[in-house]
């Protein structure tokens, strides 16, 4: 029997081994993922605040890329913001788990494999053997799928890992969080732009859309086309990622008070309006990491679980807003308003954990910008 059986090798798992290992060295973890990598073909991003001091070390070694700041621009304004800002890649966090694992007395990591029933103390594989713990974690993706979820918006993207033919020098030495003075369409569009190093860039084109309709190839040829209007000759493409996330308008239902826990997007623990996850997959990983596998689902993790919802409640309003509360034209301007906050104010909004003050600015912003947007009619 094991400790912990985690179902799934995303970015929550992932985070919740590596501070088991850290904090309560000897405990035994068998991860199972069915692909062949753990990760899968992702880039996430976050604030360095998002991270406690306490985990710092243990986060440290999957940062590939840090930053002290980015900006962004709409038609109306541009801004710096003072945002230290780092990634994570799949290729990174799969190669360090596996070693972290591999040195682990007691651990099994599994990839390929395929998992049938998962109960609280129990894991069916497809080929009928079964893996016992003290308890199981299941975060292997959402329940239900994009098309079925009623009552929410999508974040639709492709992004292109590009190697330049030349450096693109000081011009681009911070990433571009929100480039939106580009043509609005699919409902909110912007650029993500994140320079890897002078001559490598990850570029994303971003829609806040109403409806799930993907057309990839059209989309490449937009950050092909998006690199060559800002001067960035590409010699090649050296990776593909896409999605589509829903950014819901009301909350899935409670989970069940008895395990196996689900966490990561299966269990709801992302952010709502951004589809962001790593500040909040970091917190309920620590929370795994600081309580004994009896007591997982026990008065911490329901205080835990009540602050989430609590936030996640305030951005499904936010998401609502948005796609059913003001015009489709005008929501490039909604995004805009929103960059006018301080930076403790987006910062808290980023990682999940505004007080009462922060909501209640953002509301008054939001409701200005409204109504103008509404007397505009765009």
């Amino acid at each position: 029997m094991y400790d912990y059986i985690l179902v799934g090798g995303g970015l929550q798992n992932a985070l919740i081994a590596l501070l088991l290992l850290a904090r309560r060295p000897g405990t035994t973890i068998a991860l199972l993922e069915r692909e062949e990598r753990l990760g899968g073909n992702h880039t996430w991003s976050f604030h360095d605040s998002d991270v406690p001091e306490a985990c710092r070390a243990t986060i440290e070694p999957l940062i590939e890329h840090r930053w002290p700041g980015y900006r962004v621009e709409f038609n109306n304004r541009q801004r710096e913001l003072e945002l230290s800002y780092a990634t994570i890649s799949s290729p990174q966090l799969h190669a360090h788990v596996t070693a972290v694992l591999a040195a682990a007395p007691g651990c099994l990591l599994r990839t390929g494999v395929a998992v049938g029933e998962v109960t609280e103390h129990k894991v069916t594989l497809e080929d009928g053997s079964e893996l016992t713990a003290q308890a199981v974690i299941d975060a292997r993706g959402p329940l239900l799928s994009h098309k079925a979820r009623p009552g929410c918006g999508f974040l639709k993207f492709l992004g292109l890992d590009v190697q330049l033919a030349e450096p693109v020098g000081e011009s681009l030495r911070r990433p571009i969080l929100m480039d939106a003075a580009v043509p609005q369409r699919d409902g909110f569009r912007f650029f993500y732009v994140l320079p890897f190093r002078p001559d490598c860039l990850l570029i994303e084109d971003n829609y806040y859309s109403d409806n799930r309709d993907f057309d990839a190839p059209a989309l490449r040829n937009e950050v092909l086309a998006y690199a060559e209007r800002r001067g960035w000759k590409v010699a090649s493409v050296l990776r593909e990622e896409s999605g589509i996330l829903p950014l819901p308008f009301r909350a899935a239902p409670p989970p069940p008070p008895t395990g196996p826990l689900l966490a990561g997007y299966r269990g709801g623990w992302f952010h709502p309006a951004t589809s962001y996850s790593f500040p909040v997959v970091l917190r309920l990983a620590e929370h795994v990491a600081s309580v004994p596998p009896a007591q997982l689902l026990g008065p911490g993790f329901a205080a835990l679980l009540h602050e989430h919802r609590q936030q996640a409640a305030f951005c499904h309003r936010l998401n609502w807003l948005l796609f059913r509360g003001s015009p489709v034209a005008g929501r490039w301007r909604i995004m805009s308003g929103f960059y006018t906050h301080s930076e403790e104010t987006l910062r808290r909004f980023y990682s999940m954990s505004l007080n009462a003050q922060d909501r209640s600015r953002i509301l008054r912003t939001g409701a200005q910008v409204f109504v103008s947007s509404w007397l505009r009619g765009a």
